[in-house]
């Protein structure tokens, strides 16, 4: 072939695929049937994660037989159920652990100046009156356990508070 001067075309060694599309382009394309996280392209309806890059594919879900009948279900509930990546799912459990964190410092600090010995948190009507009245109350670990692990913190707290009045 090289003798009579035919070359290949560059065209077919090249990828058809988008290089520098990102997932939330595509939902700025589709509209409301996608939506991202993580860097991943989900279905609203479906809940099913689709390759952002070749548009085709996207396309190709979207006419698909188990799309239309998703879609269907999904527009008679009403409810946006959207998957989540797991690093956001995780991220929403940090804030909650920070929160149960504050609460039993906040306990074991309320327990401290008040003079109240931290057995009283055993006590079954103060644990019913926690968890019923208290965010995040349930929470709140035995004394034994506020005393090994919060009360260094609460401790070392309250001799700051001391010294600073002292002065």
């Amino acid at each position: 072939m090289e003798r009579f001067g035919v070359k290949s075309t560059p065209s077919r060694n090249r990828s058809k695929t988008a290089l520098y599309v990102t997932p939330q382009d595509r939902v700025t394309e589709f509209g409301s049937e996608l939506h991202e996280d993580g860097g991943k392209l989900f279905c609203t309806s479906c809940n099913v994660v689709l390759n952002h890059v070749r548009k085709s594919a996207i396309n190709d879900h979207l006419k698909s037989k188990t799309h239309t009948k998703r879609k269907a279900e999904f527009e008679e509930q009403n409810v946006r159920k959207k998957q989540r990546t797991l690093t956001a799912s995780l991220q929403c459990n940090s804030t909650a652990q920070t929160e149960k964190t504050s609460v039993i410092q906040d306990f074991v600090k309320m327990c401290l100046e008040a003079n109240i010995p931290l057995e009283k948190a055993d006590h079954p009507s103060v644990r019913a009156f926690l968890s019923r009245y208290v965010k995040n109350g349930s929470s709140i670990p035995k004394s034994e356990q506020l005393r090994k692990a919060y009360l260094p913190d609460g401790y070392d707290n309250e001799n700051q508070l001391i010294n600073t009045e002292d002065r």
